[in-house]
């Protein structure tokens, strides 16, 4: 299975989306969310380089599976305080 920077953005997207109850997400938010300047989004956007520090972090934040946001491999999310799946 190949980690590709697209799809992986795309989920983060869908989390954002459903988190903000908004229909388009931009850039500068991912940027935001991610910790990154919109610019350094730009670079590694264009690069297709995966900012795993970046999306560990975010993932735990918001309770996510990283694998999911990763791979796309459910479940979605992870239960607070605890390590099992929801």
């Amino acid at each position: 299975m190949d980690i590709h920077f697209h799809n992986i953005m795309q989920r983060l997207e869908a989390v954002l989306r459903e988190k903000k109850n908004k229909e388009k997400i931009l850039n500068k938010e991912l940027a935001s969310e991610l910790g990154l300047t919109p610019d350094y989004y730009a670079v590694i956007k264009k690069r297709g380089k995966v900012p795993y520090l970046s999306l560990a972090l975010f993932a735990q934040k918001e309770h996510l599976n990283l694998n999911w946001l990763l791979l796309g491999s459910p479940p979605k999310r992870i239960c607070k305080g605890s390590s099992k799946a929801s």
